[in-house]
């Protein structure tokens, strides 16, 4: 049938994104990847670009494991061994050794009695939140968690719902006062990484709150971070935000396995009866495919090397680089949001001269991410950078040196 009226109607909307500045836009494409060499980290060639080689400084591959032998030859055996698809949800007939041993690492890792994978760490996020909303349940969220957060917010439609502001913890103590004898249940919701400026939440102070507010909600405060962006990149060993502020155990973690550990997918841990909850009640988990059991096999090799001799040292390596990389910004110049976190914001705090600085980098060979209005409020542009372990010294110094050199 065709869609004669409705065309026009999509046409449209589109057309006033791309007006209002907010539309994504083409995709670049990539068609092959130069290894490391020379001194030099791994380059990409885009379609349109001939072998003009690009240094990616916007992957979430923080540690370079996306690109590591041991796990890209991991994810090779576990497809000979299975096939390339699961072949149907895991209720069915999905399930493979390689999934269970992955969750049971996973958990292992964070110190849980359980975890469950997903096929994202958005699918994660939505089917982790939503079923533990009931009709007598308050959320309380930070304003600047991340869209997977605020559209779970949205589908688990809760009894009341308020945003308090960014990483203010007497806004969520005050937050949480407002609904005691109102609802059975809270839901305090943070990301652990913000991963538009590489700030971290106070975790260490939020369940210290958490904690003192237990005890005036029937069903309890419960704690839910999503830690995409810091588990396998931030602390010590790469446990994350966690380790990060010696908070203790969240109520409910999730991570990714698709930004440090290199490879794809999402995941949830906790207590054994949380996760036996959620595999009985999570949508995106019961009716979606699992990862495959090649991915599943790369992931748990990337978990085991993060944690070992080989990822501490990478892991010292990215905090090294992305020190360098902050001190240089310094020196040319550019604010930014210091932290050890190898998101690096650059504030420009100008729509055009943050867009024309994304394009003279993009023309230089450097690929980043530019935030202007209306994405972001007036006067928080902001080119996000992100360093990963297989940069070099060299490639640090040569982004820092074209910044100096930018004529705008």
């Amino acid at each position: 049938m065709p869609m004669d009226r409705l065309t026009p109607l999509l046409e449209s909307h589109v057309a006033d994104l791309e007006t209002a500045g907010t539309a994504k836009g083409a995709e670049a494409v990539v068609t092959g990847v130069v290894p490391a060499a020379d001194g030099r980290g791994p380059r990409f060639h885009l379609e349109g670009h001939g072998d003009k080689p690009f240094l990616r400084m916007n992957s979430n591959s923080y540690l370079g494991l996306s690109l590591h032998p041991t796990v890209v030859h991991a994810e090779e055996e576990g497809s000979r061994a299975y096939g390339a698809g699961p072949g149907a949800v895991r209720f069915i007939s999905g399930t493979y050794d390689a999934h269970v041993e992955l969750e049971a690492a996973l958990a292992a890792f964070h110190g849980r009695e359980a975890a469950m994978a997903f096929s994202s760490a958005y699918a994660t996020i939505v089917s982790s939140i939503v079923p533990l909303v009931t009709r007598e349940t308050a959320l309380i969220s930070d304003e600047l968690n991340h869209n997977c957060i605020i559209n779970a917010a949205r589908l688990a439609r809760p009894a009341a719902k308020a945003i308090y502001a960014h990483n203010d913890v007497a806004a969520l103590e005050k937050a949480l006062e407002e609904q005691v004898g109102k609802v059975r249940r809270a839901l305090v919701l943070t990301d652990g990484i913000f991963s538009m400026r590489g700030d971290h939440a106070p975790l260490a102070e939020i369940m210290e709150v958490a904690r003192r507010f237990d005890d005036r909600f029937p069903e309890n405060v419960v704690v839910v971070v999503d830690d995409s962006h810091g588990v396998g990149a931030f602390g010590e060993t790469g446990r994350g935000v966690e380790e990060y502020t010696d908070s203790g155990p969240a109520d409910v973690l999730v991570g990714t396995l698709g930004k440090a550990f290199g490879v794809n997918g999402g995941y949830v841990t906790g207590s054994a009866a949380l996760v036996r909850f959620l595999r009985e009640s999570s949508p995106m988990y019961i009716y979606s495919n699992p990862i495959t059991p090649g991915e599943a096999r790369a992931a748990r090799t990337a978990v085991g090397l993060v944690d070992s001799a080989e990822g501490r040292a990478l892991l010292a390596r990215l905090r090294a680089l992305t020190h360098r990389f902050e001190e240089g910004l310094g020196r040319v110049g550019i604010e930014t949001i210091p932290g050890e976190h190898p998101v690096v914001p650059l504030m420009i705090r100008d729509t055009d001269r943050t867009r024309d600085l994304v394009s003279y980098l993009f023309d230089h060979g450097v690929l980043v991410t530019g935030l202007a209005y209306p994405v972001v409020p007036r006067g928080d542009e902001e080119i996000r950078a992100q360093v990963n372990a297989d940069h070099t010294e060299d490639d640090i110094d040569h982004v820092l040196d074209l910044l100096a050199a930018y004529p705008g």
